[in-house]
């Protein structure tokens, strides 16, 4: 400002200026000075990305985001918003399952267009499943019902690879029922008071043990038959 100010003009860097529709001044002082134009490094060929198929997050199944994660584009809520304006249902569904995080149902789909086949229905996204266990986490009771407010099983498919690749060896999968369930655990058969009493018989054992004069027989009488049984050696001292 200091520069501006020694060449004789105002020194907030404003003058008048004049409309040259009507030649008359604007209301206001307008700022004047040297225009810098830089070109920022936004290149097209460092933006552009594209991708058939990619790795997917481990969580929640999607595609991963951005270029250098060779990831998928992003379709988020107000994108979703747009095409339920449009009406688009089946391309918005098809873009929030098989495209996305429906496991099976990609699967499935690509299966599909390599055999000819029409594409099948798709399943449920793995986001969904995901919701369901983090509110379970927190002690909610979540369940799915259909229209006629029926319970929907929801089971992974990994346990569902697991069971019929173990049938496909001839393993035991008996006790595991449809819905691919573990088998209840085991009843618990440990009786505490019978530990008790073997314990104090240990003990006993022992201190009768320092007894050199004792036989094996003799230990074996008091076990079942108590110290009533036993040939004393020191009965005479008595």
């Amino acid at each position: 400002f200091g520069t501006i100010r020694a060449a004789g003009l105002p020194s907030d860097g404003k003058t008048v200026l004049y409309d040259g529709r009507t030649g008359e001044p604007f209301e206001n002082r307008v700022t004047v000075g040297c225009v810098y134009m830089l070109k920022l490094h936004h290149l097209v060929d460092d933006k552009i990305h594209a991708r058939s198929t990619g790795p997917y997050s481990l969580v929640t199944q999607q595609p991963l985001g951005g270029k250098a994660q060779f990831g998928g584009q992003r379709f988020g809520e107000m994108e979703v918003w747009a095409l339920e304006a449009y009406g688009a249902a089946y391309t918005l569904q098809e873009i929030l399952t098989v495209k996305s995080d429906d496991v099976v149902g990609r699967v499935k789909a690509y299966e599909s267009i390599v055999k000819g086949d029409n594409i099948p229905e798709p399943g449920v996204p793995e986001s969904f499943k995901v919701l369901i266990k983090e509110l379970q986490a927190i002690g909610l009771d979540i369940k799915v019902l259909n229209e006629d407010a029926k319970e929907i099983a929801i089971r992974d498919e990994e346990d569902e690879d697991i069971n019929e690749k173990a049938r496909s060896l001839d393993l035991d999968v008996e006790g595991v029922d449809e819905n691919g369930a573990a088998p209840p655990p085991p009843a618990d058969d440990y009786d505490e008071s019978a530990e008790a009493e073997e314990s104090a018989d240990e003990d006993l054992i022992a201190d009768l043990g320092a007894d050199e004069d004792l036989a094996a027989d003799d230990v074996d009488a008091i076990l079942h038959g108590g110290l009533d049984d036993i040939d004393n050696p020191h009965e005479d001292d008595l």
